[in-house]
């Protein structure tokens, strides 16, 4: 008995730090729709089971060491549930993400961003007019595209320093006009038509060099957001699916470890299964 709480004590303690990562995992992409990707509510999911993974290992760890069946069994009961919901969690992360990336350019090292390479739920919620206007004032209120500007020697960064740079989706989709309107480039933020000519690209014609306008209302800025949340998910899903693998052993262990233990509070011989004992008769003759 005492073995077996041991056992079932560690494995809570571990089910403890497991928690800590899906926590870390859930602020980091709270800070990151506080700062880019400016949609609060995907974080939500991801602090909750990692707060209840917290509190009910706790209350298995507490269960072990004061050997409370009651808290034992609450904590592997709760914990199926927790199990199911991360499992849900995590296919409905890679299925809202499951389209869309960034178009490789030529002689660019950064990415083009369209709205029509993507689809499903996420699209439609960013795209949604009442949405999208709390999306955009987030994302210039993060003052991504300010940021974005470089001095090499005191002096601008020249057109192809800027074109060998690496930039984030919504640095891409929200801060300068998509590369095939043939703008030219002035500095990071500050782009000219040639002669007046405006590429095909709707967006070409929605871009102003106004620092609080830029690109905020074009297709290609909604298409940056949704590529900067779908490598934010990415990221955290990967995380995600590592602790669930290792979170099902410890599940499956403490079962074990707990039906060690109902056993033997039931005064049965190891390896003996309940159905051999000699169960009194119903009738007595």
């Amino acid at each position: 008995m005492r073995t077996s709480n041991h056992l079932i004590g560690v494995l809570n303690f571990l089910s403890v730090l497991l928690s800590i990562p899906i926590l870390g995992g859930g602020i980091w992409l709270s800070s990151q729709a506080n700062n880019t990707d400016c949609l609060k509510f995907l974080q939500w999911p991801l602090i909750i089971i990692g707060t209840l993974i917290l509190v009910i290992s706790l209350a298995g760890f507490a269960g072990a060491c004061y050997r409370n069946s009651f808290l034992l069994w609450l904590y592997l009961f709760v914990m199926f549930f927790i199990i199911a919901a991360l499992i849900g969690f995590i296919i409905f992360a890679y299925a809202v993400t499951d389209k869309g990336s960034g178009r490789a350019l030529m002689n660019r090292n950064y990415m083009d961003y369209y709205i029509e390479d993507y689809s499903g739920w996420l699209k439609e919620r960013v795209e949604s007019e009442s949405y999208w206007g709390k999306i955009a004032s987030c994302v210039r209120d993060s003052k991504v595209c300010a940021k974005m500007g470089k001095f090499v020697n005191g002096v601008p960064e020249t057109s192809d320093m800027f074109f060998s740079r690496k930039l984030s989706p919504i640095q891409s989709g929200c801060c300068k006009p998509p590369t095939e309107c043939g703008f030219t480039y002035i500095n990071e933020t500050v782009w000219t038509a040639d002669a007046g000519l405006i590429g095909t690209n709707a967006d070409c014609a929605r871009w102003n060099n106004d620092q609080s306008q830029l690109c905020y209302t074009c297709d290609s800025c909604k298409a940056g957001v949704l590529g900067s949340i779908r490598k934010s998910w990415r990221k955290v899903s990967v995380i995600n699916i590592v602790i669930l693998i290792i979170l099902v052993i410890v599940y499956v262990i403490g079962c074990a470890a707990f039906k060690h233990n109902r056993k033997i509070d039931n005064d049965e011989p190891y390896g003996e299964a309940r159905m051999t004992k000699s169960q009194p008769s119903r009738f007595e003759f």
